[in-house]
């Protein structure tokens, strides 16, 4: 019995969460509040319309109020992210796009994300 791999998305370019393409690949990626149960972020994400479209989400919002909260206690959540960001630039194809079609350069991702999750399994 085979079970189909979870549906994930990637996007090659950063998109506000409010855009229409978010939206699309939010809905890609599974049912609304799947794996995510928080979203952390700065103040560039402090709108109210993005507060309620994460609740509608089931999400809890844990984002930085512009002129009330400071951005540094975000650090602690934030360095996993951009350590992984690190990572992935680390491979020499995704830190220079070398490939014109889309699918190519999500494939290499892809590649980049199984070395780097082998990598720390085996140490």
């Amino acid at each position: 019995m085979s079970r189909s791999p979870r549906p994930t998305c990637t996007t090659a370019r950063p998109c506000s969460p409010s855009s229409a393409a978010s939206r699309r690949s939010a809905r890609a990626a599974g049912p609304a509040g799947a794996d995510a149960a928080k979203l952390h972020g700065d103040k560039g994400y402090d709108y109210d319309h993005l507060r309620r479209w994460l609740r509608s989400r089931g999400i809890t919002p844990r984002l930085a109020r512009k002129g009330v909260d400071s951005s540094q206690r975000l650090g602690r959540h934030r360095w996993t992210i951009e350590r992984t960001i690190a990572w992935l630039l680390g491979c020499r194809r995704l830190h220079r796009r070398y490939e014109r079609k889309a699918e190519h350069f999500l494939a290499f991702t892809a590649i980049a994300c199984a070395l780097i999750c082998h990598r720390r399994l085996t140490k």
